[in-house]
């Protein structure tokens, strides 16, 4: 199995998010604690979503547990900068940040 990992950010602190397959667990890894204690706590917790389905008007809320798969943890990371500014830099290379992790 391969771990899922996107690239964070949080005032200017480059860092990524990863999710163990094989152990079902969610690691932020951040040089700001502030920020890592704030997706930490966001990324262990269930929330519920509201998740579309046919159309743009057909959504139903679901509890989703980010700990439960990377699809789960996908939908969560989502709605992580709203709640806690740290911002999940999508198109950003991981294993770039993971090697450089300043600006």
């Amino acid at each position: 199995m391969k771990n899922f990992s996107v690239a964070i950010s949080f005032k200017g602190n480059l860092g990524w998010v990863e999710y163990d397959e094989a152990e079902r667990k969610v690691k932020v890894t951040l040089d700001d604690d502030e920020g890592r204690t704030l997706a930490e706590n966001f990324l262990t917790t269930s929330h519920k979503i509201k998740i579309p389905h046919e159309t743009l008007l057909d959504f139903t809320e679901e509890n989703i547990n980010p700990n439960e798969s990377s699809e789960n943890l996908k939908i969560v990371l989502t709605r992580l900068w709203e709640a806690t500014g740290v911002h999940v830099d999508w198109s950003r290379p991981v294993e770039y940040v993971k090697l450089h992790r300043h600006y």
